[in-house]
């Protein structure tokens, strides 16, 4: 999906990179009925971080995924069948090539900004190491240079649980039932990574659901299980259990120092200007992750920004700006086009 116009000079764009339940919808509502924007809807918009009114905002779904570009739900031409586990591992690398290929077909030969979370600001930092000259500004959000063996040991509990679902069939059960039980549960256990304990105990406490005591039974007493219940149930309605094992090996696999395996060589053609930002209360991805990849940038000399918020929310705080991740971004942005001098209006 696009947002905003682009520039005759083709230079206002920015490229929004979504984290791994994401998907192309980062704004706005498709009709007045919609209940829900897209997911990043506070920051894109006019007079929002990513301002319509300047920038051309642009936003695809990953490689291996299920909401419009090719994964292991799409079906194979050769076989007339879905890929299912057929489907060719994937990296951020071939992420981050396909969405090239996208940018060549728009005609842009260097994007303004790009900008993500998570396995979002993964993809930003591939960006600018693997395009150097094709990046003018990079801002990765709440995310690491690579998957400490806490982060990988989540992913494969959840991939685990996928698996171990008996209608996952070896990842062939488009034809049939789904593994629901199995990718509801591995979205439970993710979901508690996303929320930090202050908010959990702001948003639920002990709280029993829908009684006034204790049930003394294997049924759900708490809001918080009644919360994570919703949450996987709702999740399998929308998402395919293998784009979930693909997309988890990905960032399980991302080392942004591979092949020297030393992240300030790495990073030392990178030309971009960088904005990194983390959150205190995120323990999925902590702030000594981002600091990693600011120590880094530094000793190669590019001009780097490092905001670190203090917000209740954890990771899921860039999904749930306040304001101040907002007025950050849009700061660096209008600093960015004024020192390169860049007409971002969107009818320059």
């Amino acid at each position: 999906e696009t947002y905003g116009k682009l520039n005759k000079d083709k230079t206002n764009a920015i490229l929004i990179l979504h984290a791994l339940s994401g998907d192309s919808h980062a704004a706005g509502k498709y009709s007045a009925e919609d209940k829900h924007a897209g997911w990043w809807d506070n920051t894109i918009g006019p007079g929002k971080a990513f301002d319509t009114d300047r920038y051309f905002v642009i936003c695809s779904n990953v490689i291996g995924g299920c909401q419009g570009s090719t994964g292991p739900s799409s079906v194979n031409p050769v076989s007339g069948k879905p890929y299912a586990l057929s489907f060719p591992i994937i990296t951020v690398g071939d992420m981050v090539q396909a969405q090239r290929h996208l940018v060549d077909h728009l005609g842009i030969e260097r994007l303004f900004a790009v900008a993500g979370g998570s396995m979002g600001g993964m993809q930003a930092l591939q960006w600018a190491v693997s395009h150097p000259d094709r990046v003018l500004a990079s801002i990765p959000i709440a995310t690491t240079s690579k998957h400490s063996p806490q982060q990988i040991a989540f992913n494969q509990v959840g991939r685990a649980a996928i698996m171990a679902d008996p209608n996952f069939n070896d990842g062939d059960y488009y034809s049939g039932a789904v593994p629901k039980d199995g990718l509801a549960l591995a979205r439970m256990v993710g979901h508690i990574t996303y929320l930090s304990d202050d908010s959990m105990h702001e948003k639920f406490g002990r709280r029993l659901r829908g009684k006034k005591t204790l049930g003394y039974s294997f049924n759900l007493d708490f809001e918080v299980e009644s919360y994570l219940r919703y949450k996987g149930d709702a999740f399998v309605n929308r998402f395919d259990a293998n784009s979930y094992l693909y997309i988890t090996k990905a960032i399980d696999y991302f080392d942004l120092s591979l092949p020297s395996g030393a992240l300030v060589k790495a990073v030392e053609k990178v030309k971009s200007k960088f904005l990194v930002v983390s959150y205190k209360s995120d323990w999925l991805y902590p702030p000594y992750q981002s600091k990693e990849i600011v120590k880094a940038l530094m000793v190669n000399g590019v001009d780097v920004t490092y905001c670190e918020i203090d917000s209740r929310y954890g990771h899921d705080a860039f999904l749930l700006d306040e304001g101040e991740m907002s007025k950050i971004i849009r700061n660096f942005l209008e600093n960015v086009a004024v020192r390169n001098k860049i007409a971002v209006p969107a009818g320059a």
